[in-house]
C-alpha cells in the first residue's frame, strides 16, 4: 500500500498576507489560499503533548500531507473546518523528504 493511497481527505493551506493599506495607511492582511486541493489525511483522536514556544499544548488533530510548503504561521482548512498549524515535522525516507506531519488546533 502506497502513502498516497492513504491520503483520503482534501485540504487547503492558507497564509496571512498583506493586501494593501486601509484608509489610515495601515497594512491590511487576510488569509489567502496558498495551495488548494491537496491530498491529505486528517486524524483526530488521542491527545498528544507538543511544545509550542514555551508552552506545552495538548493536540487532538493531526494532518499528514506530501512535501508541501507549510509553516507554523499557516492555517489549514479540512472538510470545512479551519485549523492553526502548531507544528510541522518533516518525515524522511532513505532518499529525502517523504511527507510532513502537522499538529493542528481548531480555530474557534
Amino acid at each position: 500500500m502506497s502513502f498516497t493511497s492513504l491520503l483520503i481527505n482534501t485540504c487547503t493551506i492558507k497564509r496571512f498576507a498583506d493586501t494593501g493599506a486601509d484608509d489610515y495607511g495601515q497594512p491590511t492582511k487576510v488569509w489567502e489560499t496558498l495551495v488548494g486541493g491537496i491530498d491529505c489525511r486528517h486524524v483526530s483522536g488521542k491527545g498528544t503533548e507538543i511544545k509550542v514556544g514555551q508552552e506545552v499544548v495538548l493536540v487532538y488533530d493531526e494532518l499528514f500531507i506530501g512535501d508541501v510548503d507549510v509553516t507554523e504561521q499557516d492555517r489549514v482548512v479540512v472538510d470545512g473546518s479551519t485549523y492553526e498549524v502548531l507544528s510541522v515535522v518533516t518525515r524522511q525516507d532513505g532518499i529525502g523528504t517523504h511527507h510532513k506531519h502537522l499538529y493542528l488546533e481548531i480555530v474557534k
